[in-house]
């Protein structure tokens, strides 16, 4: 399993975390999501043989917001 924190902005409250959290657990190899509203920013922990950057930041833009 790997590790990545991204940056988010566009999220103003807890419900913006739950829809993070929400599209990120969703997909394919994805074992957790911790999402933080005052560092503007998630932690996942993912299989990198079925998921990466690349879709986590595809998703969260899908979902309304800024990735990096």
């Amino acid at each position: 399993m790997e590790t990545t924190v991204m940056k988010i902005t566009g999220m103003t409250c807890m419900g913006c975390v739950n829809s993070v959290k929400k599209v990120l657990t969703a997909l394919d190899g994805v074992q957790s999501v911790e999402v933080a509203l005052d560092k503007a920013q998630a932690t996942i922990v993912y299989d990198a043989a079925r998921a990466n950057q690349g879709r986590f930041k595809a998703a969260i833009e899908d979902a309304g917001f800024e990735a990096a």
